[in-house]
C-alpha cells in the first residue's frame, strides 16, 4: 500500500464529504462533493452539487479549474463521495467529463443506487482509468460510512418510493413537551432554535398536526440567523381532520401550504413523494408523532434536549403500543451536538426493535 496516496486521498475525501455536506436535502439530488488532485496529490479543485439542476459536483469542479491548471489533471486523482454518473440528465454524465481529463484515477466512496445513474465506474474501467471504492483503496472506515449517512436519505427514498421522514422533538429534561397549562415557548434556547430553521431550509416539506395549529399557530418558515427569511421556504403541510383557521400564520406565509384532511400519514407521504418532496420534517405534536412512529414511519429523529425540568405536563411521545422492553424502538445514535444550553441528538433507525 502506497502509505503517501492513502494518507491524501483519506484527506481529499474527508474534504469532499465538507463540500457534499454543503449542498441542500431538499429537490431530490443527492448531496455530492469532489476533490481533484494532481499526479503529485496537491488539489487542483474541488465541487459540490449545489441542487437540482445545477453542475453535479464533478462538473462543479473541473468548471473551477484555471485553463493554465488543466494539465496538471493528466495522471491524476478524482475523489467523489458518490460514483460518477453514467447518464444524461438536465447535466452530461460526469463519467464522461473526468475521462477526457486524463485523470488516472477515481476513488469513490459509495456505489450509485440509482439504475439509471450508475455505470460510470464500470465505463472508466473500460477507458483504462483505475476505478476504485474508498473501502478498495484502504481509506478511513469512518470516512466512507459518514459518506454512507449523507446519502442514506437519498438512496433510501428513491428505492422505497416514499420521503425519507425526520421526526423532530424538543422536550424539558424529564421529557415533557410543555407546561401543565399546555404553554411550550420556549422550551429550548435561541441556539436550538436557530438549528431547527437551518434544517428547515433543507427541507422539501413540514408537517404538522391540526393540534400543533390550533395550540401553537406557527408560521412553519426558515429563517436565517439574522431573522430574515431563508432562500429556500419548505412546503407547509398541516394534517387532520378539523379545518385551519383562517388567520393561521402559516396561511399567509411566503411559498405553499396545503391542508390534507387525514389521519393517514402515510397516505400523506405517498402524496408528497408525488409532489416530487423528497425529504420531510414533522414538526407535530405528540398525536401526530406517535402515530408516525407506530406507523414506523419515521426514518431519522432530532431530539432537542433542554436543561429544563417541569415534572407534569404531556410528553413526547404518547402509547406506542409497547408492552415489555423487548419490544423498544431501537434506534442508533449518529451526533450529539451542543446548542448553547440543550443537546441535540440525531439517531436513525436500526432494522431491529419494535418498528422492524
Amino acid at each position: 500500500m502506497d502509505l503517501a496516496r492513502t494518507a491524501m486521498e483519506n484527506a481529499a475525501l474527508e474534504r469532499a464529504l465538507d463540500l457534499a455536506a454543503r449542498g441542500p436535502l431538499h429537490g431530490g439530488n443527492p448531496r455530492v462533493g469532489c476533490v481533484l488532485l494532481a499526479a503529485d496529490g496537491a488539489v487542483v479543485a474541488e465541487g459540490w452539487h449545489r441542487g437540482a439542476g445545477t453542475s453535479h459536483a464533478e462538473a462543479a469542479a473541473l468548471a473551477s479549474v484555471a485553463p493554465q491548471d488543466r494539465a496538471r489533471l493528466v495522471g491524476g486523482t478524482a475523489v467523489v463521495t458518490l460514483e460518477p454518473c453514467h447518464h444524461t440528465g438536465r447535466t452530461p454524465p460526469c463519467s464522461r467529463a473526468l475521462h477526457v481529463t486524463g485523470l488516472a484515477r477515481v476513488v469513490h466512496a459509495v456505489d450509485d443506487p440509482n439504475p439509471k445513474a450508475r455505470g460510470g465506474g464500470d465505463w472508466l474501467r473500460a477507458q483504462g482509468v483505475d476505478v476504485v471504492t474508498a473501502a478498495e483503496a484502504g481509506l478511513r472506515a469512518d470516512l466512507v460510512t459518514r459518506a454512507r449517512e449523507l446519502l442514506i436519505s437519498w438512496a433510501t427514498g428513491g428505492v422505497r418510493r416514499r420521503p425519507w421522514l425526520i421526526a423532530k422533538t424538543a422536550t424539558t429534561l424529564d421529557g415533557r413537551v410543555a407546561a401543565t397549562d399546555g404553554t411550550s415557548r420556549w422550551i429550548t434556547g435561541p441556539e436550538a432554535r436557530a438549528q431547527v430553521h437551518a434544517v428547515r431550509a433543507q427541507v422539501d416539506a413540514i408537517v404538522v398536526g391540526t393540534g400543533t395549529v390550533l395550540a401553537d399557530d406557527p408560521a412553519l418558515t426558515a429563517r436565517n440567523p439574522d431573522g430574515a427569511l431563508a432562500a429556500h421556504q419548505p412546503l407547509r403541510v398541516v394534517v387532520g381532520e378539523r379545518p385551519v383557521p383562517a388567520g393561521a400564520e402559516l396561511r399567509s406565509g411566503p411559498g405553499q401550504w396545503l391542508h390534507y384532511p387525514t389521519r393517514d400519514l402515510t397516505a400523506v407521504l405517498d402524496e408528497l413523494h408525488g409532489r416530487g418532496m423528497r425529504h420531510v420534517l414533522l414538526e407535530g405534536g405528540p398525536t401526530v408523532l406517535t402515530a408516525a412512529l407506530r406507523a414506523g414511519l419515521v426514518d431519522e429523529l432530532h431530539a432537542y434536549v433542554a436543561p429544563v425540568l417541569l415534572g407534569a405536563g404531556p410528553g413526547a411521545v404518547a402509547d406506542l403500543g409497547i408492552t415489555t422492553i423487548g419490544q423498544a424502538q431501537r434506534w442508533r445514535t449518529t451526533s450529539i451536538r451542543r446548542l448553547g444550553d440543550d443537546v441535540l441528538l440525531t439517531a436513525l433507525r436500526t432494522p431491529t426493535g419494535g418498528d422492524a
